[in-house]
């Protein structure tokens, strides 16, 4: 009877010690920093760099020789298309046309008097064919020559800026020798190149801005309104043409610009921190807070921009990701947010 109580006595023991044990308590949450999704608009563009040319530019050359007798425009002049800008000394050819008017006046008489007698049958028509065709050769000569004249006056093609003279006052000068350059300015020409990756997102009407190093803190905009018909083989690039404003004429041909080219633009676009991204292999992932747990989301990522990168696919605009504190989390894991959301803007 006294062994059976001592056995008894033995288990109750046991049953106390084992019963005294604490279960294993949960690891404490981890101290956390958070970002509230942020939606705002999102440009897709591709840098570059261009070259400026005017929208129209001609170096003004004589099309005759002869020489100079009158300079009817002051260099840096604003002139409008057909203005007179160089007179060569026409007296020749003035002389001439009076001389070939002349002549016109007597053959148109001889043809008049010669039609009148083969009306009358008093002369062949060979003599009347005759008489026909030297008038016509008068009234040729007589058109040759107030082309001539014309082209002693040589004027402006359009209009626009002109630039330095490169001759004087009684010089004589050749076809083809330049004379001055000739600008139109009020819009500017803009060539560019961009990598043919892009050509899919490429299409006319595109906003560019340029930057350039005369007006450093001024930006210019325009659009693309050409391209070329092929990309470069050598350089695997595409010409394009914008067109950018020019209202004061500040800008002028051969200034070297810094281009952006804007592809796509998206209003309602989704942006987190940089940091919150946790890249693991070829994916990137987040934390995302749901309740007081870490969840371990997949994203797909879209443009970068400076301290933010855009959520294509995984996240909505309320939810929250982690910022700090996530590259010690495991998935599930339990936080506690030492910093207060950020708000939404």
């Amino acid at each position: 009877m006294n062994l059976l109580k001592f056995f008894i006595s033995i288990l109750c023991f046991n049953s106390n010690v084992f019963a005294a044990d604490p279960k294993p308590s949960a690891p404490p949450p981890s101290p956390v920093e958070v970002a509230q999704v942020k939606v705002d608009t999102v440009t897709e563009e591709v840098s570059t760099i261009g070259t400026l040319k005017p929208e129209e530019s001609v170096v003004i050359k004589s099309e005759v020789a002869g020489r100079i007798q009158a300079i009817e425009f002051i260099e840096g002049q604003k002139v409008e298309a057909g203005a007179p800008l160089i007179l060569l000394d026409a007296s020749e050819y003035k002389a001439l046309l009076e001389q070939n008017n002349a002549t016109l006046v007597l053959n148109k008489q001889s043809y008049d008097r010669i039609k009148d007698l083969f009306n009358k049958q008093l002369t062949s028509r060979q003599t009347l064919d005759e008489a026909k065709s030297k008038l016509d050769e008068s009234k040729a000569k007589l058109a040759v020559d107030k082309v001539r004249l014309d082209k002693m006056t040589i004027k402006a093609p359009f209009s626009g800026i002109l630039g330095l003279r490169e001759i004087s006052q009684g010089a004589y000068i050749i076809p083809d020798q330049p004379l001055v350059r000739l600008d139109k300015l009020d819009t500017i020409k803009l060539d560019f190149k961009v990598p043919e990756i892009y050509l899919s997102k490429i299409n006319r009407g595109q906003t560019v801005t340029v930057i350039l190093d005369s007006f450093p803190a001024k930006e210019f905009t325009g659009k693309v309104y050409a391209m070329d018909l092929a990309v470069e083989e050598e350089s695997r690039t595409l010409l394009l043409r914008a067109k950018l404003p020019n209202p004061n004429l500040e800008l002028q041909g051969g200034l070297f610009a810094r281009v952006k080219l804007v592809l796509s633009q998206r209003e309602k676009a989704l942006l987190i921190p940089e940091q919150a991204i946790v890249p693991q292999g070829g994916d990137s992932f987040v934390f995302k807070i749901q309740e007081d747990k870490a969840i371990l989301t997949k994203i797909k990522l879209g443009q970068r921009r400076t301290g933010d990168v855009e959520v294509i696919e995984g996240l909505n605009a309320n939810d929250f990701v982690i910022t700090a504190g996530q590259m010690k989390l495991r998935p599930n894991a339990t936080v506690t947010i030492v910093t207060p959301p950020q708000e939404k803007k």
